[in-house]
């Protein structure tokens, strides 16, 4: 099984070549040469996970449309998976992708939402523009642009409206804790400058995976792993400053939670850092204000250590359990 996301870099270069690398590039003016570089490692990383989806098909049959317009940027496409034969409007599951802002593809996610649509979902994944082609808040926007099409486009697309449940892994569940804050606090709203996509009672629940909710965390963290994640949210900020920034400042989603936050399953790998210091304050932070939290977590010594994304590897018995979690999940908050 892969390493965890977090020490992929390390991992492919060897610790002291990486620290080279990591050395050189850190000593640029731009963040591109560094982006393109992880870029790469997440993107074989990405096509390994593919492969191994290979074993766990879906248990049905199931329809699909692929890139879908939302927009008029290249980029702004959507898939729309669903039980094969069924025309009925269904609740749908929109999942953001991850990437640390700079990688990924709806198509990474495409066969995980599969198995969601066998179940009886829309499963709808998103692209998006990744940095450092585009910088912040280009993705936010973006995808608030999605919700509302699939919102004004819900017969088109066999969607209930009214039960629609947001979901992202890593970058993606950043992206997607932050849609829900938009959507849940009107002050957020007002600060950031975007009307939500969806209202209270249209969005029933949101799913958190491996994500990152307070950036001044990942300001404090040291080693090679550290460099992949600071050089990420340079290119996506667009600036090296992101933890004390306007940027910085509202990806923190952590301090915009309120007791209007639909609930959320939240969950991340013993084995990846970005649970300690990431998911479970998040579930705690959710918890405090009275949101609805389901969470799975394992302590520390637990054997195997769960990388990065851990969810997606089926041959894992915990990502089994964490699949039916979110079908549960899902059966509860869309019922």
């Amino acid at each position: 099984m892969s390493s965890p996301a977090s020490r992929r870099l390390g991992w492919f270069l060897g610790g002291a070549a990486a620290a080279v690398v990591a050395g050189r590039i850190a000593a640029g003016s731009s963040p591109w040469p560094a982006a393109l570089l992880i870029r790469s490692v997440f993107d074989r990383g990405a096509a390994e996970t593919r492969a191994e989806f290979e074993r766990h098909p879906p248990k049905g049959a199931v329809d699909e449309r692929l890139d879908v317009p939302y927009g008029d940027d290249r980029d702004m496409r959507l898939d729309v998976f669903g039980p094969a034969g069924v025309e009925r409007a269904l609740p749908a599951v929109v999942w953001i992708h991850g990437g640390a802002w700079i990688s990924g593809s709806k198509d990474d996610v495409a066969p995980y939402l599969r198995i969601l649509a066998a179940e009886g979902y829309r499963a709808i994944g998103l692209d998006y523009t990744i940095a450092p082609e585009a910088t912040y808040p280009t993705a936010i926007r973006q995808l608030g642009a999605a919700l509302a099409y699939v919102r004004d486009h819900a017969a088109e697309l066999g969607v209930d409206p009214k039960r629609i449940v947001l979901a992202g892994d890593s970058a993606g569940a950043q992206l997607a804790s932050q849609l829900a804050v938009l959507m849940t606090n009107p002050e957020y709203a007002a600060l950031i400058g975007m009307e939500p996509a969806l209202g209270l009672k249209q969005l029933t629940g949101v799913i958190l995976h491996c994500g990152v909710y307070d950036l001044r965390r990942m300001a404090n963290l040291t080693g090679i792993a550290a460099w992949g994640f600071k050089s990420a949210l340079w290119a996506y900020t667009g600036t090296r400053n992101w933890s004390s920034s306007y940027q910085g400042t509202t990806m923190s989603t952590i301090d915009f939670v309120t007791e209007d936050f639909p609930p959320v399953y939240i969950s991340g790998g013993n084995g990846d850092g970005l649970t300690w210091i990431e998911s479970i304050p998040m579930s705690q932070a959710l918890d405090r204000v009275g949101v609805d939290v389901t969470t799975r977590f394992y302590a520390a010594d637990h054997e195997p250590a769960l990388p990065h994304e851990y969810q997606f590897h089926l041959d894992f018995a915990e990502a089994q359990e964490a699949l039916q979690d979110t079908l549960a999940f899902l059966r509860h908050v869309t019922r």
